[in-house]
């Protein structure tokens, strides 16, 4: 089992950025591809990037991408969301995941197994 907690989240303003980070727990966590997904008030969990167990696959969603960049430290157990240019409508509840399963597209709710408890990204006009 993979245990996630995610950290980095607060207010900032639009324009400005902010780097989140997931530390994972657990023996498993190099044979695990990542994902960051965000909830906002009103609004279904939607996809934000992901990287592959190799790292050599790499996806964002097309709202994000040019603005943010998924990295993971292996040595640390851990997985970045470095958030540039933020806007209000960025702010949400970040979760990162993780899937076992290398068949999966990355990109979809449903292709992980593991879920952190989230944290809040608010971006102010």
């Amino acid at each position: 089992q993979v245990h996630m907690v995610e950290s980095g989240g607060g207010l900032v303003q639009a324009g400005g950025s902010v780097r989140l980070s997931c530390v994972a727990s657990g023996r498993t966590f190099n044979s695990h591809a990542m994902g960051w997904f965000r909830q906002a008030l009103g609004k279904e969990r939607e996809f934000v990037a992901a990287v592959s167990v190799d790292g050599h696959r790499i996806y964002y969603a097309d709202s994000v991408k040019g603005r943010f960049a998924i990295s993971r430290d292996i040595a640390k157990n851990t997985v970045y969301l470095q958030m540039n240019i933020l806007k209000p409508e960025d702010t949400a509840l970040y979760h990162c995941a993780a899937t076992p399963y290398l068949s999966s597209s990355l990109t979809q709710r449903q292709d992980y197994l593991y879920w952190g408890q989230g944290t809040q990204v608010t971006v102010s006009p």
